[in-house]
């Protein structure tokens, strides 16, 4: 068994692209679960999204009356923003790692997140950038009050909102699309009928989005 380096400590799978004749096979997608889910919980989507590339899906330290998260929150919808921070930072020393251990481009990677999944994965791209080349992101809302402003023109974010979400309000969805729009990523939102839970018409969207 291979010696796993230090920055590589999230509980995690790695499914490799099964299909490496086509240049597909060099993207990878970031799984990040919502609440209570773990490193299993988005293969089948990840596999859905894109059949050729590979999938890296890291389990959440944070236990919330034993179910994994990302990061801290005080409240449903109040989140610890010093935790997102630093959680934040440790995520992308995690993917960093996993690029050079698993050998695959650090440089083509897309986080798919669902709720405290797509909160962390925009702490990576507030916070750091460099980590992510794009993000399908599942009723998402801003983890940050004061957030950086860095330069995402080359970034492609896909933001699927429900429209009677409890957690998510169509304030902060809109807000948190307003911001993106600042930061010069081109940015799609979709809005569905439902609340906090997910639409199979929402995947299928997405992979059309990621397939452009």
């Amino acid at each position: 068994m291979l010696e796993m380096p230090p920055d590589l400590d999230f509980i995690h799978r790695y499914v490799p692209a099964q299909d490496t004749s086509s240049e597909a096979h060099s993207s990878t997608l970031l799984l990040l679960h919502g609440t209570g889910g773990d490193e299993n919980a988005l293969l089948q989507l990840g596999s859905q999204l894109n059949p050729k590339a590979n999938l890296l899906s890291p389990r959440g330290k944070v236990l919330e009356q034993g179910a994994p998260r990302f990061f801290r929150r005080f409240a449903e919808g109040v989140l610890d923003e010093v935790d997102v921070r630093a959680r934040s930072q440790e995520l992308a020393d995690f993917v960093i790692a996993a690029a050079q251990h698993y050998g695959f481009d650090s440089g083509r990677v897309t986080a798919v997140g669902y709720s405290n999944g797509a909160n962390i994965a925009l702490g990576l791209m507030m916070l750091r950038p460099e980590v992510l080349a794009g993000a399908i992101l599942f009723r998402a809302m801003p983890p940050l009050s004061d957030p950086p402003l860095p330069d995402l023109s080359k970034r492609r974010v896909f933001l699927s909102e429900g429209e009677h979400d409890p957690i998510v309000s169509k304030a902060q969805a809109t807000q948190l699309a307003n911001y993106l729009k600042r930061t010069q990523a081109e940015v799609e939102v979709r809005w569905w009928p439902i609340g906090h839970g997910l639409l199979e018409g929402e995947f299928i969207a997405a992979r059309a989005w990621l397939t452009r």
